[in-house]
């Protein structure tokens, strides 16, 4: 076989092994239209199917490396207000955040010995828990920071999350970006459900996209998925072509997975969170969007010792997908509820 495809550029034959490839440049009118692919009832099954599956009660709602020994991390998690350290062993601790005494901001606090110090009045909160105060079971993936609401959920609990198969997250670059909008957990995953939007929604990331396998609208888990033949630019002029599937483990994740091309077995996990009802009394949803990726060239190692610096790029690229895709989630919303944008 030709060590040489064959893409050319400036005259000269481009080398296979080239991750890279030229990608002609062509007007954002000119591409050939999904709208006769992007049938609403396949994605709204998907959607469907998607929210019927278990979750085990679990939430993600924090980058894991932003969960620290010396200082609280607060949020909040389907309008409950969660405070979350690391104990002085490492261990993840969450539970409520409002101090037992009389309500204080357990975030505000210090860490002292593993334990919180609240500070309106010194009380310590132990990782174990005391009188007022009960820990809620957490876990920490490697990547993520999960905590359990049993009822919340409503399901029956599990010990740990549903998660997917993923890279080891040591041996790849992993990257967390978060985002939040007006919407529902469901309007972001039926967002990762419509790939047909890719390159009319994402020109600057995304061209030569071709959906060559969707779910039939009763399909069954083992065929549940969208597999997609895309390039992701990376300049101009240039961009790596792969061939990636979408899939749905639980109710409020979808994972995308690069099945062939360069760094196949890479995952991006879009993890969809309820934060509860904003000031306007509509919802807000948090997207976790966490990208594990991995490689097979020698060249990788390299990545992996320079990833705090390639990390950073991870998250502004993540970030400029999901404010567009949030705007496509929040009018969702809009128009399922009150029919305005």
């Amino acid at each position: 076989m030709s060590d040489t495809a064959n893409d050319t550029r400036g005259g000269v034959r481009w080398p296979r092994r080239w991750p890279v490839r030229p990608v002609a440049r062509t007007s954002w009118a000119r591409q050939r239209p999904t709208v006769g692919h992007a049938d609403p009832d396949i994605i709204h099954a998907a959607a469907d199917r998607a929210r019927a599956r278990p979750s085990g009660n679990w939430f993600a709602f924090a980058d894991s490396r932003l969960i620290r020994g010396d200082r609280p991390y607060g949020t909040r998690v389907a309008g409950r207000e969660v405070v979350a350290w690391r104990a002085e062993d490492g261990t993840l601790v969450a539970g409520p955040g409002a101090c037992p005494h009389l309500g204080a901001p357990l975030a505000q606090g210090r860490i002292v010995c593993g334990s919180v110090v609240c500070r309106w009045h010194g009380l310590t909160v132990r990782p174990r828990g005391q009188a007022g105060w009960t820990p809620l079971p957490a876990h920490d993936d490697g990547v993520l920071a999960w905590v359990r609401l049993d009822d919340v959920g409503g399901e029956p609990p599990t010990p740990r999350p549903v998660l997917p198969r993923r890279p080891d997250p040591h041996r790849g670059v992993t990257a967390v970006t978060r985002l939040e909008g007006v919407c529902e957990p469901g309007d972001v995953v039926a967002n990762r459900l419509d790939p047909w939007h890719g390159a009319w929604f994402h020109p600057y990331s995304f061209t030569r996209l071709t959906v060559v396998e969707a779910p039939a609208p009763d399909a069954t888990d083992g065929d549940d998925r969208f597999v997609v033949d895309v390039t992701f630019r990376v300049g101009p002029r240039l961009g790596v072509p792969v061939r990636a599937e979408f899939r749905c483990p639980e109710p409020r994740t979808v994972v995308m997975r690069i099945v062939s091309g360069e760094g196949e077995g890479s995952v991006v996990e879009t993890h969809a969170t309820p934060l509860g009802p904003g000031a306007d009394g509509r919802p807000r949803t948090a997207v976790l969007e966490a990208t594990i990726a991995t490689s097979d060239r020698p060249g990788f190692a390299v990545a992996r010792t320079l990833a705090p610096l390639v990390r950073p790029a991870m998250r502004r690229a993540a970030a400029r997908l999901w404010r567009d895709d949030l705007a496509y989630a929040e009018r969702r919303y809009a128009l399922r509820t009150d029919g305005q944008a």
